[in-house]
């Protein structure tokens, strides 16, 4: 079954309390990858490139990227739901919420302290919210949209992150050890965070035999 896909358990406002908390969570953890200097996964480094050309707030770009991407559902028969419309609100703010109050980082202990706060959060949060079941955030719906063309979503994956990671550091986005430290740990760690977060199903009880 794919994670995109998941039952969902859980009362309505538990679910939507999974929901918000991880996309706040999620723009929290970007806010820290930034404020580590030591290199960001690869939306987050066309992201913060296109911040640098455009002089609009990372955080901006983040929604508005969101946002076009999610218009290529449309020819991909995607439909979104309250958590992608969400995370092309919420994610970005976050990210500049979190910028906006705290400084980046140039000790090495609070680079690394910050890098890994920040993937684990991401990680967390990205448990949290598609566990509540209320629909993937614009670029994963994107790889699924594509997977359903025919191209697998780790080959899909690969070549939208690989593309995005390229044009963003082109544009002046951090590429670094993070960067690398991102991409092998983010996968094992979400599926860790997905088991951990995942409601139980209801338990269905057996009807009593009526008496003979």
């Amino acid at each position: 079954m794919s994670e995109l896909s998941l039952p969902r358990y859980g009362s309505l406002p538990s679910r939507l309390v999974r929901l918000y908390i991880g996309l706040i969570g999620y723009g929290t953890g970007i806010g820290l990858l930034v404020q580590s200097g030591l290199g960001l996964d690869p939306w987050e480094v066309f992201h913060q490139g296109m911040s640098f050309r455009t002089g609009w707030s990372m955080g901006l770009c983040i929604n508005l990227v969101g946002a076009l991407v999610l218009l290529l559902w449309i020819p991909l028969r995607q439909r979104p739901g309250l958590g992608t419309i969400s995370n092309v609100v919420i994610v970005g703010s976050c990210a500049d919420l979190l910028m906006s109050h705290v400084a980046a980082q140039s000790h090495p202990v609070a680079e690394w302290a910050f890098l890994v706060a920040g993937i684990v959060l991401i990680a967390a949060s990205s448990g949290l919210y598609i566990n509540a079941g209320f629909g993937p955030g614009p670029r994963d719906g994107l790889m699924t949209g594509l997977a359903r063309l025919g191209l697998s979503i780790r080959v899909g994956r690969t070549l939208v992150e690989l593309t995005v990671l390229a044009a963003g550091w082109l544009l002046g986005g951090t590429v670094g050890i993070g960067t690398i430290v991102f991409a092998v740990s983010i996968g094992p760690l979400t599926q860790i965070f997905m088991r951990m977060w995942r409601p139980a199903p209801p338990v269905v009880t057996a009807p009593e035999a009526e008496p003979a």
